[in-house]
């Protein structure tokens, strides 16, 4: 049986309803031994039913549970003691306090006993029993991967479910593993298996049930589910690849909807569903591509006769799209915020040599997104926060916090955005002008001038935050390899010679155009590698600049930890550039140039000159994190060793290479806890950021030129860039390769 606990409270609900009919005839009625009482109150009286041992069969050490119901078919409540016999003697007893008519509790015991051998268990007059086995050796090279279910995710009530994974065994002789299959918690089965070097084999449990609803279950560590739904029903689900805050719209039998997953069980039967062609997700205009299959009508009819997930496949056809999606819970759904983390790319290119080979450089996998106050909402005592991989991409989550940022009444906060070519956590916030509830323009001074590569002005376009951008131009587009054309703007921010401070607050986004033109510019410069006209170092992508017109009328280049960054993508935010201190001596206009090679544009640029305020900051970490899916089916081809679904909690505390590991349709759910927040004093106002360390990876077809779609190799902080070269190498210590061991289980090829 599955579940227990279910019969358990059948049985105590046909009480209940026998002591309620009795009742109403003026009598209080109950069975024991048969007999039959009838009249004044009766105290409180237990029984005991439904003994119940899982496993039956099992090795010594391992843990087996023992569930009895106990009820109390008095009219009072009252205390009970429950001995545990095993073997004749009492090894375990809880005290329990029922109320009368009919209360009952599932009381469970766990026994551990280190003896091969038959055992029997006994509580007040019922009795059960479990035998014990030799146990495997306490440590096992073999391993297990690639949970799955048969059939596929869902069965009718006493219909057998199936549940299978792969063991293999890498190690060099012969090993056992002791394989336990659990449902809802409850042990169910267990077994040893055997395997010789190299070898590989499935392992499976098979069990049915009659109850309808979703069941999780494990082997060992695998976790996993499948669902029992009514005869003749079964489940559709429906969704679209890609981020953006805009829902799926769709059709289904004539009927509109719109949902980001919908999710139904439905009557067997033929159904008819269409979505749009184009799609405007708010930041980008998609275009249909397909059903994640070789449908490419946005309109299919099909009969529901199993489970069916339905993906539609949208591709960018203007914008820009990439990186896991930003969600946070805000007191009734999940709110879309951004994409994350853009400067975590993998495949940033430094240069070509004369040699016609391309040098990868760069990279930081870190990224500073502001949260809306007044969006993110308490959930239960936490913060409810999801990062979810729409697009066909290969993500390893590193580390996630939320910043708890307190700062004077009067003021507001913003970050810095990553620089793609420093490494490692360089974020900071700063305090500026009040702006929070007022138009940035109303906050903050503007520019005097701002001039692009044109000689155009483009200063209408940066003075208000109102979707309105500057103009720009993509490096891929320029004439030739030795001919590069890239944006330029020169802002004149007048006199700030007795300013305190000065920061810029920038919203921008960057759009990286096709990635057709892109591998054309590339092979531009292996072409001329290739006929001897490149004879030096040559950048492919030069990095983006930041320079300060001197008194003399020269440009001086800032240092690179203080170098514009490439604002995020996809989705414009607002960050901000400290410029204190980096403007030459001896000038009375202060002007400075942002040069870019990718199509940056910028929506607004303020200039904030009020010093730094002392802002307190409480870091939280995930207090839970689970990795799991948000549909179950994709037509991504990455392969590899991916983190298994469950409790990932460890993996996301610290920035230390140790990731998680997912692609698309993977989600990761966190939550943080609020009680190590302080209480917010008076004249202080609070904002709220997240800090994510993340590498992603795009396919070879699309922007992963230089390497594969697979998990291996893996990032690591310290690389040059990715690829790297053969003369540096992820971290594989003892403690890095037991978390791939453990963790890394989920293999798909």
């Amino acid at each position: 049986m599955l579940s227990n606990k279910t019969v358990v409270k059948l049985k105590a609900f046909l009480i209940i309803d026998l002591i309620i009919v009795c009742s109403a005839i003026g009598a209080y009625v109950y069975f024991q031994d048969q007999g039959v009482i009838t009249g004044a109150v009766k105290p409180a009286t237990f029984i005991f039913t439904d003994l119940k041992v899982n496993p039956t069969e099992t090795f010594a050490g391992q843990p087996v549970q023992v569930l009895v119901n106990t009820t109390n078919i008095g009219d009072i409540g009252g205390e009970t003691t429950v001995n545990l016999e095993i073997n004749g003697v009492i090894k375990d007893s809880m005290d329990i306090t029922l109320e009368g008519l009919g209360s009952y509790e599932i009381v469970e015991f766990l026994v551990v006993e280190m003896d091969v051998g038959d055992y029997t268990v006994k509580i007040d007059d019922l009795s059960s029993s479990f035998s014990l086995t030799e146990a495997p050796p306490n440590v096992s090279k073999i391993v297990l991967s690639t949970l799955r279910t048969d059939p596929p995710y869902e069965v009718w009530p006493d219909e057998p479910m199936t549940i299978i994974a792969t063991a293999k065994n890498p190690s060099q002789k012969t090993d056992n593993l002791l394989v336990t299959f659990t449902i809802n918690n409850v042990i169910v089965e267990s077994k040893i298996i055997e395997l010789s070097s190299g070898a590989t084999t499935q392992v499976s449990f098979t069990t049915t049930t009659s109850i309808e609803g979703t069941y999780s279950v494990k082997l060992n560590t695998l976790s996993g589910s499948f669902a029992v739904v009514p005869k003749g029903y079964h489940t559709l689900l429906i969704t679209r690849s890609g981020g953006g805050s805009i829902p799926l719209p769709f059709t289904l039998n004539g009927e509109n909807y719109e949902a980001y997953v919908y999710t139904a069980v439905l009557p067997e039967g033929e159904y008819k569903l269409s979505v749009p062609t184009t799609l405007d997700v708010g930041t980008g205009i998609l275009g249909f591509s397909n059903w994640g299959s070789d449908i490419k009508s946005a309109a299919v009819t099909f009969t529901l006769d199993k489970r069916t997930t339905w993906v539609a496949t949208y591709i960018v056809l203007s914008g820009n799209a990439c990186c896991p999606s930003l969600y946070i819970w805000n007191g009734s759904t999940y709110t879309y915020v951004t994409d994350v983390s853009n400067s975590g790319w993998l495949g940033y290119i430094g240069h070509i040599n004369s040699s016609g080979d391309v040098i990868f450089s760069g990279g930081n996998p870190y990224d500073y997104v502001k949260l809306d106050k007044n969006v993110l909402a308490i959930k239960d005592g936490y913060f409810d926060i999801t990062l979810a991989q729409q697009w066909d991409e290969l993500f390893y989550l590193d580390s996630v916090s939320l910043l708890v940022v307190d700062h004077p009444t009067g003021t507001d906060v913003y970050t810095t955005m990553t620089n793609y070519l420093n490494k490692g956590d360089t974020g900071q916030i700063y305090t500026t002008n009040i702006s929070s509830t007022t138009k940035l323009s109303d906050a903050f001074l503007s520019p005097i001038s701002a001039i692009n590569e044109k000689g155009e002005s483009v200063l209408i376009e940066i003075l208000d935050q109102d979707g309105i951008f500057t103009p720009g131009i993509n490096g891929n587009d320029s004439p030739s390899w030795d001919n590069i054309k890239q944006n330029k703007l020169t802002l004149d921010l007048g006199d700030l010679s007795d300013a305190p401070a000065i920061k810029l607050i920038i919203t921008g986004m960057v759009d990286w155009g096709p990635f057709d033109t892109y591998y054309n510019w590339i092979n531009q410069f292996q072409k001329a590698a290739a006929t001897g006209l490149i004879t030096k170092d040559t950048p492919i992508t030069p990095m983006s600049k930041m320079e300060f017109l001197s008194a003399d009328g020269t440009w001086i280049e800032a240092p690179q930890e203080y170098q514009i960054p490439i604002p995020s993508d996809y989705t414009a935010r607002t960050f901000t550039v400290d410029l204190t201190g980096l403007f030459p001596e001896g000038i009375t206009n202060y002007i400075v140039r942002f040069t870019n090679f990718w199509n940056v544009t910028y929506d607004y640029i303020g200039i904030d000159i009020t010093p730094q305020q002392d802002v307190t900051i409480t870091t939280l970490k995930p207090s839970t994190a689970e990795l799991s899916q948000f549909w179950e089916e994709t037509a991504s081809t990455s392969s590899g060793a991916f983190t298994q679904y469950g409790d990932v909690t460890a993996l996301l505390q610290e920035t230390d290479d140790i990731f998680v590991i997912g692609r698309q349709c993977d989600q990761i759910n966190m939550q943080f806890d609020i009680k190590d927040i302080p209480e917010l004093a008076d004249g202080i106002e609070r904002d709220y950021f997240l800090i994510v360390a993340c590498w992603f990876k795009d396919p070879p077809e699309a922007w992963g030129y230089g390497f594969t779609f697979t998990v291996d190799p893996l990032p690591f902080l310290d690389m040059s860039g990715f690829p790297y070269t053969n003369t540096e190498s992820y971290p594989y210590d003892t403690e890095h390769i037991a978390y791939i061991e453990k963790y890394n289980t989920r293999i798909i090829t």
